[in-house]
């Protein structure tokens, strides 16, 4: 119930935000009976598209925080902790970033990485995790964790996002608009209910086919932290171990904001379409392929 709760009012405050943005900028008086104006229309479907996604993104570390209840214990004096630091720390040495945040969390096993920048992160372990797997295992996963900070793939899906969000707000609203003016020859001054309906449609439809792009490119992303954990540990052997024990368990849930930074899924079906996850078959696979 937190979490639903956080979600909601987190994406509640930012549509309120890049309304006011949008209204600011004037960007959202793109719609008139003279005309579609272009440049505002693709100006609001930039704010739409790119804003949320990157207002998400700089609050990523502490939405994680608040939605999984992780607790950094980058100070902790407990062995356990003090391994998973030490884990992390020198892995990140390794791949040439900044020293992140480490955080413990309750739950089934699994892991993720977030934040807003590659050297200021968190990397946050599940207490399930550590419970179901070996040391080696467990350094794999954080390998894989620390391979997604390097390669900067928070800020790269930030992106992709962006983009698809901005052409999916641009083209509904713009062929809404010749749907209205054109086939329904509304010329009223405002909007008329073709463009509303138009709008709504398109926006779910091609909102399904953006997320279909960016899961793609999510899995590919996957593979490659697969191979950096086994360049940090210099040996594939205990990621693949790793995933095959993690294709044996039930993965934990973890909250909308950072499933995509997660360690594993469970896709199947159509829904392996949307999945930023690829099975785990194919990623062991792709493990042994490599050099």
């Amino acid at each position: 119930m937190k979490r639903i709760a956080l979600f909601l009012i987190t994406n509640l405050a930012v549509m309120a935000v890049l309304g006011i943005t949008a209204s600011l900028l004037g960007f959202n008086r793109y719609y008139a009976a003279t005309g579609l104006d272009l440049g505002a229309l693709l100006g609001f479907a930039m704010v739409m598209g790119f804003g949320g996604a990157f207002i998400s993104l700089l609050m990523s570390k502490r939405m994680a925080k608040w939605s999984t209840g992780a607790v950094v214990i980058n100070d902790s004096p407990e062995p356990m902790h003090r391994w998973l630091v030490d884990t992390v720390a020198r892995f990140s040495k390794r791949a040439g970033i900044e020293m992140p945040e480490v955080a413990l969390y309750e739950g089934e096993p699994n892991a993720f990485a977030t934040g807003a920048f590659k050297n200021s992160a968190l990397v946050a372990v599940s207490t399930g995790l550590l419970q179901s797997m070996s040391r080696d295992e467990v350094e794999a996963v954080i390998g894989h964790e620390v391979a997604h900070v390097a390669n900067g793939d928070m800020v790269t899906m930030t992106l992709i996002q962006g983009v698809m969000n901005t052409f999916v707000v641009f083209l509904s609203r713009a062929i809404g608009y010749f749907i209205d003016r054109v086939v329904l020859k509304n010329d009223r001054e405002g909007p008329g209910i073709g463009y509303m309906v138009t709008t709504v449609v398109l926006d779910l439809l091609l909102g399904l086919v953006a997320a279909m792009i960016v899961a793609w490119f999510s899995r590919q992303r996957e593979f490659r932290a697969d191979a950096g954990a086994a360049q940090l540990m210099g040996s594939r052997v205990p990621m693949q171990r790793a995933l095959a024990r993690l294709g044996g368990i039930d993965p934990g849930e973890l909250p909308q904001s950072v499933a995509t930074m997660g360690i594993n899924g469970r896709p199947s079906g159509i829904m392996a379409l949307f999945s930023s996850h690829p099975p785990i078959e194919e990623r062991i696979a792709a493990l042994q392929k490599s050099s």
